[in-house]
């Protein structure tokens, strides 16, 4: 199973920058357990929301060649709570790129307010690991992932993002 940490892009510049929005609800389960009568979203899946954001644009940026992997966290600091009914903004923005790896840096807000910055670094472990074998399939950007910037590509184009059938 493969958990989606973001619910769409609103915005997506290709090789530059991107906005990712998450509307968080009761309806997330572990939601129920973090905490019991003060539910909050763990830093940790913000971390992770925050990686598929800025991953999927630095995959983006090399027309998903590569298999680009979370290499290091280089900064993660929160400033607020996330709580249901919150809707989250996931700002990336691409620092460095190189063959091997690249840079992001992040911001999370909510109705404009700061709530961390994450910035992060990516491996592109086809360049890095030379001599280690990988499957051929790119087995990180998988349909979901990329389904993701159907609704902001067609948005660009005025086009609807889920054919009628």
């Amino acid at each position: 199973m493969r958990w989606i940490w973001i619910d769409k892009f609103v915005e997506f510049e290709s090789g530059r920058r991107a906005v990712a929005v998450k509307n968080v609800t009761l309806a997330e389960e572990h939601l129920h357990d973090h905490f019991p009568g003060f539910p909050v979203m763990p830093e940790s899946l913000l971390i992770e929301g925050m990686a598929q954001t800025a991953g999927i644009l630095v995959g983006e940026a090399a027309k998903f060649a590569e298999k680009v992997i979370l290499a290091k966290i280089k900064k993660a600091v929160f400033f607020d709570y996330v709580r249901p009914g919150d809707s989250i903004r996931l700002h990336a923005e691409i620092e460095s790129m190189a063959p091997e790896a690249a840079g992001t840096l992040g911001r999370i807000t909510r109705e404009g307010k700061l709530i961390a910055e994450v910035d992060l670094m990516f491996s592109h472990i086809d360049q890095n690991l030379a001599g280690k074998e990988f499957p051929e399939e790119n087995f990180v950007f998988t349909g979901m992932f990329e389904s993701l910037l159907a609704g902001v590509s067609a948005e660009r184009t005025g086009q609807d993002p889920e054919p009628k059938g």
